[in-house]
């Protein structure tokens, strides 16, 4: 049921997969994710500056852009397991992204689609005096913007599980294999996300925002061009059939037999198939389990029951492939308080840098390259792992691969703890800063005595956490969701952060609202005047948000056992 296919389902008779096929895949994963930051990085500055909406609003739509992409990214999951398979899923949804890039390449370029720019200067922006977009091209914005992230959504639970697909689970070396695919995977995520923080946003001073888009389409493109030259190379898995339906069914089994008693007289015992055939296609049996003991009803086997209906009886497998869907849920939900941290530094970071000076020497460099700082300490970390982190932490833990999946995941998220707790601390010295020098009004004005490197630190462990934490998560869903349903388990993580992006949201929304007087004769925390607001107090929340986060994910990794 798990035997690898050729694309037209065949069994594998020549030699495939491996590195050589994986590197077709990150080529796509790389063009794909610099579209997506691309994106998330530039889509606020150009909503604000072209589109003329306010700054809060141009984040909040960015911010939920970024989390119906991820969080949708279960229907990708769901589409590839199901019905279509992995290939063929990234295959269409590649090209819906494509269309919808295309489409906002076209909104950059031709001025019917964006308001009058004339007489619209920075000071007529700041005091909301510039002509507004109207209804119908805030609409075709919307519409392509969701476009491109119901792409992404397909895209995203697929590709790192069908690279890892190409490596032979018979193998000696597999496990080995596997680890280092997570890692490269993650490190063209960031070779992507650098090209996107510093060339795209070049390309977008020099040559304005349509030239900037326009490169994002033609490197999506490309990559579909390397994605399906790859197609020879590549090893498939059957989809299973439904997921959803496989869980509905042991649900109502499971219901219909809730009053059966595990020592009736009538009990059979609990229904597999004989043989090594598992009744799944795609998926090993699973042997029983004995967590979630209400569910194994759906799998007793009274004497009146032939097997023929799967929502009176089902196998062991079956059951067991909804337990460990539940089993593997409170590890990525720890996760969301993450992506909640990363969401908050796309927008929070960047007003910081507004107000210090960005020059490294005679270079100066612009506010929105300075994301690509958390990119460049992930590249410099991936680069190092093998050959620093692994002996060391080889030594204390005694594991081969230096430290567990859960272990990693913990790593990260105690290492973004710090990151946020800095953020506060200097937050408060800048703003103490900005008033004792007479900057309280100008927001906008860099500070000239005040590095925008001090922002590096925060950076530096956001990145560092993200490597230990995303690369250990994704490593562990594949490993240990069910044989059938791996791209639901990778679209756990991408759920998470977009949840966390949502989260970020609802939780700004709620902050602006409980920290602004009455009349707004006070400022809130989350002012657009940094210098008035309290921003400082907002990264404490976070530091305590997370720190509370931690401790239910050392609970749960205690909890949880391998499978």
């Amino acid at each position: 049921g798990a035997t690898p296919v050729n694309i037209h389902g065949k069994p594998i008779i020549n030699k495939t997969g491996g590195w050589i096929a994986a590197l077709f895949i990150f080529g796509n994963e790389m063009a794909e994710r610099m579209a997506y930051f691309g994106l998330s990085v530039n889509m606020v500055a150009f909503m604000f500056y072209v589109m003329h909406r306010p700054f809060s609003s141009s984040a909040n739509a960015v911010n939920n852009f970024l989390g119906i992409s991820q969080a949708s990214s279960v229907l990708g999951g769901f589409v590839a397991d199901a019905y279509l398979g992995r290939y063929w899923t990234i295959a269409i949804f590649t090209t819906i992204y494509l269309a919808g890039l295309t489409g906002i390449t076209l909104l950059a370029t031709i001025k019917v689609f964006v308001p009058n720019q004339d007489q619209c200067d920075q000071i007529a922006l700041l005091l909301g005096n510039c002509e507004p977009a109207k209804s119908w091209q805030m609409m075709y914005l919307y519409t392509v913007l969701y476009v491109t992230g119901f792409g992404a959504a397909g895209i995203r639970p697929c590709v790192s599980s069908f690279g890892a697909d190409q490596f032979d689970e018979r193998s000696r070396n597999y496990r080995s294999h596997l680890d280092r695919f997570f890692n490269f995977f993650y490190l063209s995520v960031t070779v992507g996300a650098i090209v996107a923080f510093t060339a795209v946003v070049y390309i977008q001073m020099k040559h304005g925002w349509g030239a900037a888009f326009g490169s994002l389409a033609i490197a999506m493109g490309l990559s579909n061009m390397l994605f399906f030259a790859g197609t020879p190379m590549y090893r498939h898995r059957l989809p299973g059939g439904s997921p959803l339906t496989r869980v509905a069914q042991v649900l109502v089994a499971a219901f219909r037999k809730r009053n059966v008693s595990f020592q009736s007289s009538e009990l059979v015992g609990l229904y597999e198939l004989p043989g090594k055939r598992s009744a799944i296609k795609g998926s090993n049996k699973i042997p029983h389990t004995d967590d979630f003991r209400c569910l194994d009803k759906a799998a007793l086997q009274l004497k009146d029951d032939d097997g023929a209906n799967p929502w009176r009886l089902c196998t062991v497998t079956q059951v067991e492939e909804v337990k460990i869907l539940l089993k593997l849920l409170p590890i990525p939900a720890c996760t969301i308080m993450l992506s909640v941290v990363l969401t908050e530094y796309l927008t929070l970071s960047v007003q910081q840098a507004y107000t210090l000076n960005t020059h490294m020497g005679h270079l100066k460099l612009p506010v929105t390259c300075m994301p690509v700082f958390p990119g460049l300490s992930i590249f410099v970390l991936l680069s190092l792992y093998y050959s620093v982190f692994v002996p060391i932490s080889r030594r204390i833990t005694g594991n081969p691969h230096g430290a567990s999946q859960l272990q990693r995941v913990g790593i990260g998220l105690a290492v973004s703890i710090l990151s946020v707790a800095w953020a506060g601390v200097f937050e408060r010295y800048r703003r103490t800063y900005a008033i004792q020098h007479g900057y309280e009004a100008s927001f906008l004005t860099q500070m000239p005595d005040l590095s925008a490197y001090w922002l590096l630190i925060q950076y530096c462990l956001i990145g560092i956490a993200e490597v230990f934490c995303i690369v250990g998560l994704l490593e562990f869903l594949y490993e240990e969701a069910p044989d059938a349903m791996r791209s639901i388990g990778s679209a756990y993580a991408a759920v998470a952060g977009g949840l966390g992006c949502f989260a970020a949201t609802i939780l700004n929304s709620i902050i602006k609202s409980v920290t602004r007087g009455k009349g707004e004769t006070r400022e809130s925390w989350l002012s657009q005047n940094i210098n008035t607001g309290r921003f400082d107090y907002f990264y404490c929340l976070l530091t305590v948000m997370s720190l509370i986060n931690f401790a239910a994910f050392l609970y749960a990794a205690h909890c949880y056992q391998y499978r």
